[in-house]
């Protein structure tokens, strides 16, 4: 086997490493482990996708399983469904990788994704099932479920009060992803007025130059179009970033900070806590900790934020690419759910989008990936001396963080400051010596 599960399911080259066997015997192996009952799969807009969707079908049914295909949706749409119905849920798509990838990613009964136990247990099951003959498979009904998407919308809409967004004018970009088709009627059933671009997916444009990724078109758009705002999708719409009136963006840092300030206002923020991966801009804990808000750390990864917050009991989290998650209203990130919350909290203030993001100041952030011959667990250990170096030059409004990648040979240095060339000076001798203790 090729492809193992990474921080959020398996994902590759479309037919050539997600491959109708692979894809067949991963539904099998889904059966098993996750339970017998109906399971609701769903896609994104990739030309890969209708074959990948027969072959993950297939291999469900041959277990007995009876599979309801919901074509086109965002992915928290199949894990609203996932939940509201208590069944298994499977997603299609590669996020924001471009159209020749493919990815495959569950969510157990519930809603949840899959914890490392239940994966690792997954894999072993799909390790001998590749080692099968291929059984005859069964001819699965193409017939769409559009119920499935259409309640998702709803209770979007129905996560804010009536006309919360009226009068207010709108960009959307949709990565011609699976938002294209739902994510503008439901801002326009809350009152904006809606200007869609990238909303025409041929199979091979999603995420080209455009969404989450790419939102230079978004921003240009909004200036010209004297729009109050911008929402930007990636291609499965589990996440978004924003745009003010100026064309500045406004990232998943800005866009967390302005929610935990608008519950924390309301007595709505559980245990004044909110809840982000180590690489939150340090301006975002400034920020937090100037208004009385305590920072939960968590690894890399939207699943540990959602492993966090269920420990925690809190309410709010994410990550700085705009993967948001409100675990009252949602079980995984939902950008249009985000997006609808951060407006609708900013007009309830009275304020614009940018009046509402200088909440923080992102401070210059430097990242530089080193490449090593073998990963090294250890290597924060086995840099201590050069880090505190480094953290004493700084002083409280910098910061150090040395992290091995989960999925390839580098090591990634990331230094904050309030000078970016100090921040450059110290990112670039903390790399030289990662390179030296890897040697």
């Amino acid at each position: 086997m090729t492809l193992r599960f990474g921080t959020d399911g398996v994902r590759g080259h479309a037919h050539t490493e997600l491959t109708p066997d692979l894809v067949v015997a991963l539904g099998r192996a889904a059966a098993r482990v996750l339970g017998a009952g109906p399971v609701v799969i769903g896609r994104d807009t990739r030309a890969s996708g209708p074959r990948l969707e027969a072959d993950l079908a297939a291999g469900f049914a041959v277990e007995g399983l009876t599979v309801d295909n919901v074509g086109v949706v965002p992915t928290p749409a199949v894990a609203h469904a996932s939940m509201t119905r208590s069944v298994t849920g499977a997603m299609i798509s590669a996020s924001h990788n471009a159209y020749v990838d493919n990815g495959i990613k569950f969510f157990a009964p519930g809603g949840r994704k899959l914890s490392d136990e239940v994966e690792e247990r997954l894999e072993a099951e799909l390790d001998g099932l590749l080692h099968e003959p291929v059984p005859i498979l069964p001819d699965v009904s193409a017939v769409v479920d559009d119920s499935v998407g259409a309640a998702w919308v709803d209770a979007v809409v129905g996560s804010v009060p009536a006309g919360a967004l009226d009068g207010l004018q709108l960009v959307v970009d949709c990565a011609n992803g699976s938002a294209s088709r739902w994510a503008p009627r439901a801002l326009e059933r809350l009152g904006a007025t809606v200007e869609v671009i990238h909303a025409e997916p041929d199979g091979t444009n999603i995420n080209a130059g455009c969404g989450s990724t790419h939102p230079e078109d978004l921003q240009a758009r909004v200036v010209a179009s004297g729009a109050d705002a911008g929402l930007a999708f990636d291609g499965d719409a589990d996440r978004v970033l924003g745009v003010d009136a100026s064309g500045a963006l406004v990232d998943g840092d800005h866009l967390i900070a302005i929610c935990a300030l608008d519950r924390h206002r309301r007595g709505e923020l559980v245990d004044d806590t909110v809840v982000v991966t180590v690489m939150a801009n340090l301006g975002f804990r400034l920020a937090m900790e100037a208004n009385g808000i305590r920072v939960e750390e968590t690894a890399v990864g939207d699943r540990y934020v959602l492993e966090a917050l269920a420990r925690g009991g809190w309410c709010l989290g994410g990550e700085q690419s705009g993967h948001v998650i409100f675990p009252g209203l949602a079980t995984t990130g939902d950008g249009l759910l985000t997006g609808v919350q951060v407006l609708a909290a900013v007009r309830a203030a009275g304020q614009t989008v940018a009046e509402a993001a200088t909440v923080m100041t992102s401070l210059p952030q430097v990242l530089v990936n080193v490449r090593v011959v073998q990963r090294r667990p250890d290597i924060a250990d086995r840099l201590a001396g050069p880090i505190a170096d480094a953290e004493a030059r700084l002083g409280p409004r910098g910061r150090v963080l040395i992290r091995p990648s989960g999925t390839e040979p580098l090591v990634r240095v990331m230094v904050e400051a309030e000078d970016t060339t100090v921040a450059e000076e110290v990112a670039g001798a903390l790399a030289a010596a990662v390179e030296a203790a890897s040697a």
